[in-house]
């Protein structure tokens, strides 16, 4: 075989080989900048939203008890009614404990003949234009770029995807009650306040009280 021959054979030999490497190259390449393309939507997404996921739907309680001492004679509601405002939930001697709003009745006690004195509830209920979801977050987790007014979103475990829309309604002025423990290196435990969202209870009726739920603050 001729130089030329061999030249010739060599070169064809070795174009495949330049030709996959130029491909690996740009291959790399383009990972690379999906990479980066990623990076830079995470840090986006993270700059202009705060996520919560301990959170839940939650309404105060409202305990409905006695004026004055007495023996519980009957009860005219259970668990999970709707009732109207002054509407008659139970009989303590001869007083008739009333609601004062309309609402949700979430306990009852049934223990006819047992005593009750003013304060301890007999029944309880919630107003469920009072739902807001109420989320639990890390004063270094982005609660400096929380305000009232924001828009969010919030999914809750018993509806799957479903997304919900509502507003930062409030922010605790003071965090959570907990022990403070310093570890090896004397740093200091991350304070935990709630976050309140408001939304339309008309809108959505199949949010109930005490539902598991995540949230999502836009901070822009």
């Amino acid at each position: 075989m001729s130089n030329e021959q061999t030249q010739s054979a060599t070169n064809a030999a070795t174009k495949p080989s330049i030709l996959k490497n130029k491909w690996v190259r740009s291959a790399g390449v383009i990972a690379a900048a999906l990479v980066l393309a990623s990076a830079g939507l995470y840090w986006q997404m993270s700059a202009t939203e705060v996520g919560i996921d301990t959170s839940l739907v939650s309404a105060p309680t409202i305990s409905l008890s006695p004026s004055a001492a007495g023996q519980l004679q009957e009860v005219y509601v259970s668990e999970g009614d709707a009732v109207a405002a002054n509407a008659p939930v139970a009989r303590v001697g001869t007083q008739i404990i009333k609601t004062q709003v309309a609402g949700i009745i979430t306990s009852v006690q049934n223990n006819i003949g047992a005593s009750y004195n003013p304060g301890q509830a007999v029944v309880t209920m919630v107003d469920p234009t009072q739902l807001r979801v109420v989320g639990t977050i890390d004063e270094n987790k982005g609660l400096s770029r929380v305000q009232v007014g924001q828009p969010a979103t919030f999914t809750v475990d018993a509806f799957g995807s479903k997304q919900y829309q509502g507003i930062v309604d409030e922010i605790s002025s003071q965090a959570n009650q907990q022990s403070v423990i310093f570890n090896i290196s004397d740093q200091r435990v991350a304070q935990k306040f709630n976050v309140k969202v408001r939304f339309n209870p008309v809108q959505y009726p199949e949010l109930k009280n005490g539902m598991s739920a995540k949230l999502t603050i836009y901070t822009r």
